[in-house]
């Protein structure tokens, strides 16, 4: 039986897959969120987001799909790893995801110019004469080619006299800002640039407390001590994904070692354990890799 199970709770409260239902709204991504949500609103066109690498920004973007879904009058389409062979391929890709339909009339596959051609029409038709916000969310967006970049630049030029046609929202982590600042004419058209900062002590507490309310603990007592908290944020550094890898192993070594609560002996016990086993992970890489040398000279 897995162990959230023993302690009453209905699903694992800290799984590191980005569950919407998961999500913590800390302040630094509640500010994110919202400013999101207000420049999708007033169609401000292009919007950038940046972290670092498990600090949120794949369980935010879920989030903001996931509610941006409820809302009638708004199309999106979701790109969750934008690599692509060509910017053939990655119009080809769009337009799928926008269910657009392409009609060639000489039998030959459609151009880079025709899916073009096929999304500005989509564009004008859903944006303008019906109305509608069109969102197109990009996560992992420091996977994009400087060719893939350039399409949006170009999509981001489809607007009327109040508004952008197109909302483009996109995610990456901190290496995608020079690349953005290098190209002038989409760096001009940002109008949300937010980096996403890692958690203070008090939201790492109150995101525990979150998830395991939110997997169904309904227990009388404290799971985790604030020596116990107070060792997670260090070692975390206040990053959420970090932050569920030591709460699952903890509340697993409190079943297996029969205690009541998360102390911080269980804290520095789980972080020693953790170290020696990357220790020796490193090694069995650094061997490895000296094995592959050999073998290549």
């Amino acid at each position: 039986m897995s162990y959230y199970k023993l302690l009453g709770m209905k699903k694992e409260p800290f799984s590191t897959s980005p569950d919407p239902e998961f999500f913590y709204l800390s302040a630094e991504h509640k500010a994110a969120f919202y400013r999101l949500r207000i420049a999708i609103e007033l169609k401000r066109g292009l919007s950038l987001v940046m972290a670092d690498v498990g600090a949120g920004k794949t369980t935010l973007s879920r989030k903001l799909f996931q509610v941006l879904g409820q809302e009638p009058d708004v199309i999106t389409a979701m790109v969750l790893n934008p690599i692509y062979d060509s910017q053939e391929h990655f119009l080809q890709d769009l337009s799928e995801r926008f269910h657009i339909k392409l009609h060639s009339g000489n039998g030959c596959a459609p151009t880079s110019l025709d899916y073009m051609n096929a999304i500005e029409r989509f564009l004008f038709r859903k944006g303008v004469e019906d109305g509608k916000t069109v969102v197109l969310l990009i996560d992992e967006a420091q996977k994009l080619s400087d060719g893939c970049l350039e399409i949006l630049r170009s999509l981001l030029n489809y607007e009327t006299n109040e508004y952008k046609i197109l909302q483009l929202v996109l995610m990456g982590q901190m290496e995608l800002l020079p690349r953005m600042i290098r190209i002038k004419n989409l760096w001009d058209r940002i109008a949300v640039n937010y980096v996403i900062n890692p958690l203070d002590e008090a939201d790492v507490r109150e995101l525990i407390n979150f998830r395991l309310e939110m997997a169904g603990y309904a227990g009388n007592r404290e799971l985790f001590t604030e020596q116990a908290v107070s060792t997670i944020f260090r070692h975390s550094r206040g990053y959420p994904r970090r932050i569920s890898m030591l709460c699952h192993d903890a509340l697993e070594y409190m079943i297996m070692h029969r205690k009541l609560y998360v102390d911080i002996e269980a804290m520095d016990d789980i972080i020693r354990r953790n170290g020696r086993a990357e220790a020796v992970f490193d090694i069995m890489a650094n061997t490895a890799g000296a094995h592959d040398g050999h073998y290549l000279s």
